[in-house]
This record gives structure tokens, C-alpha cells and sequence, in this order.
């Protein structure tokens, strides 16, 4: 098969609440569909939503793929998916195209790349954002980077589940660091938004009443909108987890340190979330990083009343 002819066969590893609506989006765009998780209840659903299978593993179905979206967490789980036991990298045919959507350093990206490479397989290294619900719907942002070839053959998906592609560059790992600088926003606006609403409960003012003012005047973000209504409601299930920005803003910190490049709001989110984590709120949603000022009363959700 030609390296620039759009694929048809494309299989989505981690169906999580951003890589659900990718598959969901790829099966509404009449893709061929496959699915990858280790959670039952999300093979299960992907299965109902249309998808050809949904599998633990992609051992059934690897030899019909010519595209593999990864939205996993982090690099270790790309590396141990592509190149581990039973690694899926050496599994796959020459020319298929593996699209990395997880947020990893750009080195971890040039080095997934080049190893790649040595079975013939293209790499577009495009992290995604939007959350859940753009995902749902088909309409994430996608910063890539890669060949003309990778983002030819994978138009198709590019078009079924982003509304906007940025096409940073050529170079691998462009798009990884353009990710990470957008989680430097992304996680000072969690805890700025978080700091001011505890602020908020220790002047004794409804949360409620505090996140309408905000999202209708000039110190809203679209974070603040988004996690301060899981504070307002109590509601600290994992849309996206405190560990995750953890992990994020420390990939943030060691690109700035590569840069040689201050840190000042950037290294205090990271301190928050960390002491968030470490007093056990790490699996929570990240909005829970309010959770570590003390001596102020929070609204309850109706599990936790």
C-alpha cells in the first residue's frame, strides 16, 4: 500500500473518556473501528457503540489495522503498548501509521519515532485536547507533528475527530512541546481557579454564587468553568486526575529545564497539585487540588452527604 493512501482500518488503544469519543467519532465517520482497553465496561460500551471489536488486546484483529491511535497516560504506557511483551509495533505492517495522542516529553516522542521506524511504521505525534465532551462529539484540538505522509494517510481520522488541527511541523516532538506549554496553562488555571474559590469559602460566599459571577465576567477560563463546577457541586470524580497533572506539569518543569527557561506560576500549580497527591487526593478530579487549603467548608455532593 502507498504511504499517502488515507487509511480505512484504524484501532483505538485507551478508552478513556478522551479515547471513547475519538473511537465513537471514528465509528461515526464510517471507519472501520477496532478498540483496546483493559476495563470491560469501556470494551463493552465501544462494542454497543458500533465498533468491529473491542479487545483487551489488539491480537485478533492487527493484521487488518493500517492506523493505531494511542490515548494512553504517559510514555512508559506507549513504550510498553508498542514495543513490550508481545510489543504491537513489530506486529503491524509496513506503512501503518501510528497516531501518539498522549502527552509525553518531546524527547520520549523522537525516541517512539525513531524505534518506529525500524519496522516501517509512520509516527504523527499529536496530542489532543478539549476534554470529554469535545471528544464526544468529534471536535478536539489536535497540535501534530510528522511527515506529509502521516498526516495524509491519517485524514481521515484527523477529520473525524478534531474540529481543529494545528500542523506544527515536520519535526517529531514539535507537537508534544506545544501540548505541554498548553498543560502550563491548563494546570495554573486549575489552581488559581481553585485558590480563588477557597478564597471565596473562607469569606463565607456561596461557591455557587462566586462561579456565576466569575464565568460571566473577565477573570474566567475555560478551566475555571469547566473544574470549578465539579467543586461547586462536590462532585470530584475523574473526568481528568490530580496525578495526571502531576505528571503534566512535571513534564512542563523538564522542558523548561531543558530551555533553562523560569517557572514561577507554573512550579507553585505543581507544588499544589503535589501536596494534593500526597495527602491522598491523587485519583480524585483535579479540581480536588482545593482539597488541600484548610479551615474552609466545601459543598458536598449527594454520595458524600
Amino acid at each position: 500500500m502507498e504511504a499517502t493512501v488515507p487509511i480505512q482500518n484504524v484501532c483505538v488503544i485507551g478508552l478513556g473518556s478522551m479515547g471513547m469519543g475519538a473511537a465513537a467519532s471514528c465509528i461515526r465517520a464510517g471507519l472501520n473501528t477496532w478498540g483496546v482497553d483493559l476495563n470491560p465496561a469501556a470494551l463493552e460500551t465501544l462494542r454497543q457503540t458500533g465498533a468491529r471489536d473491542a479487545q483487551t488486546a489488539a491480537d485478533g484483529f492487527v493484521d487488518q489495522l493500517e492506523a493505531v491511535l494511542l490515548l494512553v497516560v504517559n510514555a512508559k504506557q506507549v513504550n510498553a503498548i508498542l514495543f513490550g511483551d508481545n510489543g504491537l509495533a513489530a506486529r503491524l505492517k509496513p506503512g501503518t501509521v501510528v497516531m501518539v495522542s498522549s502527552t509525553i516529553s518531546a524527547q520520549d516522542a523522537q525516541q517512539i519515532e525513531q524505534r518506529l521506524a525500524q519496522h516501517q511504521l509512520l509516527m504523527l505525534d499529536a496530542p489532543v485536547s478539549g476534554g470529554a465532551a469535545k471528544a464526544a462529539t468529534g471536535e478536539m484540538t489536535v497540535m501534530a507533528s510528522g511527515s506529509d505522509a502521516a498526516f495524509e494517510r491519517l485524514q481521515p481520522v484527523l477529520e473525524a475527530v478534531a474540529a481543529k488541527v494545528y500542523r506544527v511541523g515536520s519535526e517529531i516532538g514539535l507537537g508534544s512541546t506545544v501540548k505541554i506549554i498548553h498543560q502550563l496553562l491548563a494546570g495554573v488555571h486549575i489552581a488559581v481557579g481553585a485558590e480563588a474559590m477557597a478564597m471565596a469559602a473562607r469569606a463565607g460566599i456561596p461557591l455557587d454564587t462566586m462561579y456565576e459571577v466569575v464565568t460571566n465576567a473577565a477573570g474566567n477560563s475555560w478551566m475555571f468553568e469547566n473544574r470549578m463546577r465539579h467543586v461547586v457541586d462536590g462532585d470530584y470524580s475523574p473526568k481528568s486526575a490530580v496525578d495526571i497533572f502531576v505528571k503534566d506539569l512535571n513534564l512542563v518543569a523538564e522542558t523548561a529545564k531543558a530551555l533553562q527557561f523560569p517557572l514561577p506560576l507554573a512550579s507553585t500549580a505543581l507544588n499544589m497539585f503535589t501536596e494534593a497527591s500526597n495527602a491522598g487526593y491523587g485519583r480524585e478530579d483535579d479540581s480536588a487540588v482545593i482539597k488541600i487549603f484548610s479551615g474552609i467548608t466545601l459543598p458536598q455532593g449527594k454520595e458524600q452527604a
